[in-house]
């Protein structure tokens, strides 16, 4: 008879913090329906015994918004699209702005975002401006998500004082030729690399639900665990008008829990983020479900081109779980 995957991930993940592998990992995904409670509690004692019970809330907001030369087929910020989204630049009083109030809701992060292939001089220079301002008006770690990076870039990043790099994979390396054309996996994986070498916590993760298979998300999942981020943020799909993906389906509820349960046990020590899409897949019980399945960071208010639930409702929600959010930790 063979062992049954909880007891195994009992053993290996919540006594041992190994995390699952991909083979594992799809054992998981694949576990019926009435075992979902199961797989959930289990990925909960995870998160709480190797991350505690803090949860750590983040804000973003889109310093460059479309225009973006790649073809992510996903994205409605690619100028590839005939998409509603239009290229638009945030001034540096409207970033600080942002971040004031993103602190005033209990967030220790704020992320600023650019739809480019990676930056150019114009870029970096609004963004040393822009971090260089939010550090004086309030009391933030500041992350950037700014595309593919060249050494030298990482580097002015880290000594600008960047907390946090967000660089997702997106997908499974063997589906990420169905999902992103104008650039490579590896090209990606190059730049998670260098981010991690500089110093900078590493924020990396991707989007469930782009047509990949069950065993392309064990796949994944496995593939973060060797990359090993400091942060998995783990977003569902909201097809977006104008893009390849406009007609995807909805990734369905139950199959999301399992989903981000499964994440946790094969990322045991990760800060598992809730991001885009939480809202249409899970709705409110959903979103519960999950911050009581593994899941120990959210980002509040709306995300680049995707309205998100209120502020206040998330830390509402995680007032009445009794999960303290986490305190702000210094900036490097």
């Amino acid at each position: 008879m063979s062992v049954d995957i909880l007891e195994t991930a009992r053993v290996q993940v919540l006594g041992e913090g190994r995390g699952l592998t991909a083979g594992q990992a799809l054992e998981c995904l694949e576990l019926p329906d009435d075992r979902l409670p199961d797989l959930l509690a289990l990925a909960h004692e995870v998160r709480m015994t190797w991350c505690g019970p803090e949860v750590e809330v983040e804000g973003i907001v889109s310093l460059k918004t479309g225009g973006c030369p790649e073809d992510c087929h996903f994205c409605s910020q690619s100028g590839r699209f005939d998409s509603p989204v239009r290229s638009v630049w945030l001034d540096i009083p409207s970033l600080v702005r942002a971040a004031v109030e993103t602190a005033a809701t209990g967030a220790t992060e704020f992320c600023i975002v650019a739809a480019v292939r990676g930056p150019d001089r114009r870029l970096m220079n609004q963004v040393r401006e822009g971090v260089a301002a939010i550090r004086e008006a309030v009391e933030i770690n500041v992350a950037c998500s700014l595309g593919m990076l060249t050494q030298e870039q990482v580097d002015e990043l880290a000594e600008m004082g960047v907390h946090r790099y967000n660089h997702n994979l997106e997908t499974a390396r063997s589906h990420f030729g169905a999902v992103v054309t104008t650039h490579t996996w590896d090209e990606r994986w190059r730049t998670c690399e260098m981010v991690r070498a500089a110093g900078m916590e590493l924020c990396c993760g991707g989007i469930i639900g782009m047509g990949e298979t069950r065993e392309q998300r064990a796949e994944f999942a496995a593939q973060l665990g060797e990359l090993a981020p400091d942060e998995v943020p783990l977003n569902f799909l909201n097809p977006r008008p104008g893009t390849p993906f406009a007609t995807y389906p909805l990734v369905e509820g139950r199959e999301a829990l399992k989903t981000i349960a499964t994440f946790r046990l094969a990322l045991p020590r990760t800060i598992l983020r809730y991001a885009g899409g939480r809202e249409l897949t899970l709705g409110d019980l959903g979103t519960r479900e999950g911050m009581l399945g593994g899941v120990n960071a959210i980002i509040v208010g709306n995300y680049l081109t995707t309205l998100g639930r209120s502020p206040e409702r998330d830390l509402e929600l995680l007032a009445d779980l009794k999960m303290p959010i986490k305190a702000l930790s210094p900036t490097l």
